[in-house]
């Protein structure tokens, strides 16, 4: 008899373990990676839309969402991990050459490193005008973003620039990840917000 009751338990949280990510079909085919596509998982977003909220961990595992930046726009710098080459320079030219030239824009770095590396990292680095955030923890952002790389549970490197409603002006999703993105097109959609 008892075996009657489990046998429904167990199937209903083989179901519940097996819920897949869909793969991003608007970004696909879209991002390499040591010269292979890579399969993005999540919805994706374009230009023109309404940004998807989100929720991460800052470096004290408080969650953040995408609300807590109401009516300021938002420059988003996405990468795989700060304990890579090309991500470091990434989060260090926002920080150093573009955070001071837009006050007023909220510029948050996003990658699926722990909370602990990430304080190590801005700490070592002195970061200290961007705000960095986890995705470790609920993958949220990459699932909302279409960033998830499959079968690496890092994010793939993206630049997005929010107007002060939250609305997609800007999105570069960087054709290799070895690559950096094009600070200037950020910098240029920013001036444009002004």
């Amino acid at each position: 008899m008892l075996r009657l009751l489990v046998l429904p338990l167990l199937l209903c949280a083989g179901q519940a373990f097996s819920f897949e990510i869909p793969e991003n079909k608007i970004d696909q085919g879209k991002v390499l990676a040591q010269n292979k596509p890579v399969t993005l998982l999540g919805t994706g977003v374009s230009i023109g839309q309404e940004a998807p909220n989100f929720k991460v961990v800052d470096s004290s595992f408080t969650p953040v969402t995408l609300d807590k930046f109401k009516n300021q726009p938002v420059l988003l710098s996405i990468v795989p991990s700060l304990d890579t080459g090309v991500c470091s320079i990434q989060t260090k030219h926002f920080n150093e050459k573009v955070a001071e030239q837009f006050p007023n824009v909220a510029m948050l770095t996003i990658s699926a490193d722990l909370p602990f590396a990430q304080k190590r990292f801005c700490k070592t680095e002195n970061i200290d005008k961007i705000q960095t955030l986890s995705d470790s923890v609920w993958h949220n952002f990459g699932e909302n973003y279409g960033l998830i790389i499959k079968d690496m549970g890092l994010l793939s490197r993206a630049v997005f620039i929010l107007d002060e409603t939250h609305k997609v002006v800007y999105k570069e999703l960087v054709p290799k990840l070895s690559s950096e993105p094009n600070y200037e097109a950020a910098v240029t959609a920013l001036k444009a917000l002004n």
